[in-house]
């Protein structure tokens, strides 16, 4: 081979998953090693950063209590606006889980090993959003202990809820469906390495907690077999899911006749930003951990420029979708559509608007730049303005739609209180307090699918040969 091929072929030669060829010993010992820190020894920035989320959970926990005992009436909802925070925060929660289950089943059904390194983190901020989304539907009834009857799947008899016509009916069937399976996902994908860690662990309670939850996971043969169905069949269920949780979550709005709502653009529209939004959220959590921890050399710049190609995927069908909107109002001649999408561009929510078309569609445009998407800072400050613009984009689609009515004498305008900001801030806390507990006492990267990509898991390749070398030396 002459050099000019052998030069192309290292060209064309991917960027390896994993940097400096880590040993399957020392994998094992970097993503085990903050979960076996003995307590007196836990790092001082996990200890702030856990007071400060619980922080943020006490401040829940008291606007929570304030609106049982007051009623709504402490938000700032009104008439015409009576969908506000409270729903914009459910559907931006339930559009943050949307990144787990795309990269744990769609990619696993479709062979993408650089998923490896990052599905654990994905799928427990999955689990997670889901707990913090289920709040506000629970809570927005104001008297919970009354109204949550409502909201179960009880038989029809009555005649006006539960109304199986209803897509807030079908909300129920999706959410807790995502919710339950994506639970399964995370735990079936955790029992070898939780059995890891109870084999590793020097505490009895830690043994017996860890060995408790590994179900007697030896290793065999037989259980690897288990294990694979069993994660290929949570794999299959959760794909079309990933696709319906949010087009249902979009029929609370498109089956309306309230103008901005009634459009049959929002599932597709509504899914893609749901992963645009996830994505962006796991980038900002993925880069803080990776650096605080120490996993460069697992999660690497290839796995975060791919997890940037997905963003700049979907943040592009999310700025069609939102010019989309202005065509049809203007091609459909419908005089209140179109005054609905010139207000939210020129009218009292102006900044609002504006703000989320710069985050959502302008800033992961710095993606096509090679330099941008493989640049840490860069892609950390992007990930940011995407989080902003998607929870914007839900509060434009709600607030504006409703805000202006059909007579100048029904307008209103919106004013969070201090208990919508105290809600919404509070669930930052439930999930803070949750993700920084998973990261404490729970490998943040799946161990045994890490070690799939590693090169001395591969029986034919160099590493291969040459760990074998070094075992019949050491036999001999």
């Amino acid at each position: 081979m002459s050099a000019d091929s052998r030069a192309g072929s290292a060209i064309l030669e991917p960027e390896p998953l994993l940097e400096n060829n880590p040993s399957l010993h020392s994998i094992t010992e970097a993503i085990c090693a903050p979960a076996e820190l003995p307590v007196e020894k836990t790092p001082i920035g996990w200890i702030i950063s856990f007071m400060l989320a619980l922080g943020l959970l006490g401040v829940f926990g008291l606007s929570v209590g304030m609106l049982l005992y007051k009623g709504i009436g402490i938000w700032g909802n009104n008439q015409p606006v009576g969908w506000a925070w409270d729903i914009t925060n459910f559907v931006w929660w339930i559009g943050i889980g949307h990144a787990g289950t795309l990269i744990s089943a769609i990619l696993f059904l479709f062979k993408q090993k650089w998923r490896t390194s990052i599905n654990r983190f994905a799928e427990a901020m999955t689990i997670f959003a889901v707990v913090c989304a289920l709040q506000f539907p629970i809570i927005h009834t104001g008297r919970p202990w009354l109204a949550v009857y409502w909201l179960l799947p009880l038989p029809n008899q009555m005649s006006m809820w539960p109304n199986f016509r209803s897509p807030l009916m079908w909300d129920v069937f999706a959410v807790s469906t995502y919710g339950l399976v994506s639970l399964l996902f995370w735990y079936v994908g955790l029992i070898p390495d939780l059995a890891t860690l109870r084999d590793r662990a020097k505490g009895k309670v830690r043994q017996v907690l860890y060995g408790v939850f590994a179900m007697g996971w030896r290793g065999s043969n037989r259980h690897w077999q288990h294990y694979e169905k069993a994660y290929l069949i949570l794999a299959g269920l959760s794909t079309p899911l990933v696709l319906s949780v949010h087009s249902v979550v979009s029929f609370d709005f498109a089956t309306s006749v309230l103008p901005g709502w009634h459009a049959t653009i929002f599932p597709p529209y509504f899914v893609a930003g749901a992963v645009f939004s996830g994505f962006g959220l796991v980038m900002t959590l993925m880069v803080l951990a990776r650096e605080f921890y120490g996993l460069k050399h697992l999660v690497t710049l290839r796995v975060l420029e791919n997890m940037n190609k997905i963003m700049l995927v979907t943040g592009t069908m999310v700025g069609y979708a939102y010019g989309m909107e202005f065509f049809i109002a203007y091609y459909g001649g419908n005089p209140y559509e179109l005054f609905t999408f010139k207000n939210r561009a020129f009218g009292p929510y102006w900044w609002a608007y504006w703000s989320m078309l710069t985050c959502n569609v302008i800033s992961p445009q710095l993606f096509w730049f090679r330099a941008i998407r493989r640049s840490v800072p860069a892609m950390f400050v992007i990930s940011i303005f995407v989080n902003i613009g998607m929870w914007f984009e839900r509060f434009v689609i709600i607030v504006t739609s409703l805000h202006r009515d059909f007579t100048p004498s029904a307008w209103g305008y919106f004013r969070p209180t201090l208990f919508d900001i105290g809600t919404y801030a509070g669930t930052m806390g439930l999930f803070f307090t949750l993700f920084l507990l998973f990261l404490r006492f729970l490998p943040m990267i799946a161990i045994s699918e890490i070690k799939g990509v590693s090169p001395y898991a591969d029986p034919h390749g160099k590493h291969g040969h040459d760990h074998d070398h070094e075992h019949e030396k050491e036999s001999h």
